[in-house]
């Protein structure tokens, strides 16, 4: 992605029509501002923006948003990138069964487990990155899911890109709309902007078939867990 988009640049990026960032923007529903009397729009701002349209939309929409970054990649580097998310989940990093009972607990347990496994380098940085993040507005979803993740890729720390999964035995407060505990935890290990996003909207879309959430809650081994998800993923490429 660039540090800063133009209209053009950004209709382009977005697969809309200037007139239509314009007007989102001139109504505050697209964060940018103007320079010189021109729109300008921050490379990091937009890339919550799309965080958050992730966390609302439907399958339906989700689907479009993940063409929209296919295509943006495919501009970008040549190529898209095939997203299969049984491949970016390690097994070993799996965590079935969760002990933390608060939001930094069960954060640093995460990180913890991964760095056991030798995904995270840094597991102290990695955690105070996520919750960075989780205070500048909480990634949990009303469905009891959090999708934990700093608020730029840390390349640095990081093995590989990696997705995890914790699952809890019971909710814990992690700021959930209307109060809505959290009980699923993926922690997305990004090496990158594009695919972070991706990804991000294609985990969404596991959350909209009908029965996968509450599958996840009864799995009894990490094994079991990315054997469900594959078989859910697959689902979604049909």
């Amino acid at each position: 992605m660039k540090e800063e988009f133009t209209v053009e640049e950004l209709a382009s990026y977005l697969h809309w029509t200037p007139m239509q960032v314009i007007k989102l923007a001139s109504r505050e529903k697209l964060p940018g501002r103007k320079v010189a009397g021109q729109w300008r729009f921050n490379e990091v701002e937009i890339h919550h923006w799309i965080e958050d349209e992730i966390g609302r939309a439907d399958d339906e929409a989700l689907g479009r948003v993940e063409a929209i970054l296919e295509r943006a990649e495919t501009r970008e580097t040549g190529r898209a990138e095939m997203i299969h998310l049984e491949k970016l989940i390690p097994v070993e990093c799996v965590l079935i069964g969760t002990r933390s009972r608060s939001k930094r607990g069960v954060v640093r347990e995460i990180c913890d487990h991964c760095a056991d496994a030798g995904w995270i380098w840094d597991p102290e940085q990695m955690t105070e990155a996520v919750l960075d993040r989780e205070a500048m507005h909480t990634t949990a979803l009303e469905n009891g899911v959090a999708l934990l993740h700093p608020r730029r890729p840390l390349p640095s720390i990081l093995a590989d890109r990696f997705v995890t999964l914790a699952v809890s035995t019971a909710g814990i407060p992690f700021g959930g709309p209307r109060g809505a505990l959290t009980d699923i935890f993926f922690l997305l290990g990004s090496t990158d902007d594009g695919i972070h996003l991706r990804v991000l909207a294609r985990l969404s879309r596991l959350f909209a078939i009908p029965g996968f959430l509450t599958e996840l809650r009864r799995v009894e081994s990490p094994g079991k867990a990315v054997d469900l998800i594959q078989k859910m993923d697959a689902v979604i490429s049909e």
